[in-house]
């Protein structure tokens, strides 16, 4: 049995389609250019509108698109 591991192109492209206006609402709540890690947290914060982002103070919660394991025992968690 082969197995392989492959991204849904529908899950790419939903995920590219929101990152422009995500990023241009962090860059105006922010006040400032956005680093890489920033525009990728800020892709999927759940609630971009009224999210926390105070560094050390704010509390957010995040929605991610996949989740990479690297071991078997994670599997399992």
């Amino acid at each position: 049995m082969a197995v392989s591991a492959t991204t849904p192109i529908e899950l790419v492209e939903k995920v590219y389609a929101k990152l422009p206006d995500r990023v241009a609402l962090g860059r105006e709540r922010l006040g400032k250019a956005l680093t890489l890690t920033e525009k990728i947290l800020l892709n999927h914060l759940r609630d971009p509108q009224d999210g926390g982002l105070d560094r050390g103070v704010s509390y957010t919660d995040f929605d991610p698109d996949r989740i990479a394991m690297q071991d078997a025992t994670a599997q399992m968690a």
